[in-house]
């Protein structure tokens, strides 16, 4: 591994060691420099030349000052002679922003992938895409990686015989549909509607939930609203009580006071895809540094990382029992 080297920029070094230490290699320093004028500057404080160069950064708040020392990264990597440069993003904000559902609006998905290409990146490495359009946004090759077998791991061991796992709308259904087969759960779906970016309407819930305990299944959870909304819905329909599990818990704004004593919720888990709220200490995380790693090493070799998910996306066949050692 001696031909590999990562970097990490201001946003969650906590990871971009942990992953380091599964790979076995030093975590690179990087000088982030600001001047008077308030612009950065990068410099990789190690030898990058012909080296297969990897910069772990995911786009959290503030998302665009992170995005900024991404692609400065990227930029002088590219420009000490990195052999390949891959540019590890395990939460890709503007993904959110994927479609043109308003006049005049932009499409910060696509403009932040072309950034990325233009500044030299040869390779994306990210995990659960908001949308799944979001991969053909980009001109390189992507990698998206699933914490389904991760989170799943979390739940195999409970008595789930009152169970049954709920997406928070109809767009995250298959999703969820997926984590019920590796659980062996029936799956129900909320019928949302979105107001604004934290106001949300559920109508109904699609699926038998009366007298059972719903794990919920999104993505992404930021100021908890839509969860909120769900959990009034289950309980309405007869649900009796919850675990809230996600691949990216950014839990900003009202969030953590709208979740940590809901009355209806048990627990929540997310994994360590983005830094977790300092005053929480309840919020069970499970770390996907491990499988970040193996990817990483794997593109190093040559080898492939879709075979890492057999088991998790039912398509690929019957559930491998490495997912839940």
């Amino acid at each position: 591994m001696h031909e590999l080297v990562v970097f990490s920029g201001s946003a969650h070094r906590p990871l971009a060691r942990a992953i380091c230490d599964d790979l076995g290699v030093d975590l690179a320093p990087v000088e982030m420099t600001r001047f008077s004028n308030d612009c950065l500057q990068a410099q990789l404080q190690a030898n990058c030349r012909q080296r297969d160069v990897y910069i772990v950064q995911p786009l959290v708040p503030p998302t665009q000052e992170h995005l900024m020392e991404l692609l400065l990264m990227i930029d002088a990597a590219r420009g000490a002679s990195a052999s390949q440069v891959t540019a590890v993003i395990p939460h890709y904000s503007y993904a959110r922003s994927d479609k043109k559902d308003a006049s005049r609006i932009s499409i910060g998905g696509r403009l932040v992938a072309d950034l990325l290409a233009t500044s030299g990146v040869d390779r994306v490495i990210t995990m659960t895409l908001h949308a799944p359009q979001v991969h053909g946004f980009f001109s390189v090759p992507v990698d998206q990686l699933t914490a389904l077998g991760i989170l799943a791991d979390h739940y195999s061991s409970q008595d789930l015989s009152d169970a049954v796992v709920v997406s928070p709308d109809l767009g995250n259904a298959k999703t969820a549909t997926q984590f019920s087969r590796l659980l062996g759960l029936p799956v129900a779906a909320g019928s949302k509607r979105r107001l604004a970016d934290d106001r949300v309407v559920i109508d109904a819930i699609v699926g038998d939930v009366s007298g059972k305990r719903a794990i919920v299944l999104d993505d992404e959870i930021a100021t908890g609203g839509s969860i909120v909304e769900l959990l009034d819905r289950l309980e309405d329909s007869g649900c009796t009580g919850a675990s809230v599990a996600c691949t990216h818990g950014l839990f900003v704004g009202k969030a953590v006071d709208r979740l940590r004593n809901h009355p209806m919720i048990t627990e929540v888990v997310t994994t360590d895809t983005v830094p977790a709220p300092a005053d929480w200490p309840e919020l069970k995380i499970r770390s996907v540094a491990g499988l970040f790693a193996e990817a990483v090493a794997r593109i190093h070799a040559g080898e492939s990382v879709s075979s890492l998910f057999d088991g998790v996306d039912p398509s690929l066949g019957p559930p491998q029992p490495k997912l839940f050692e």
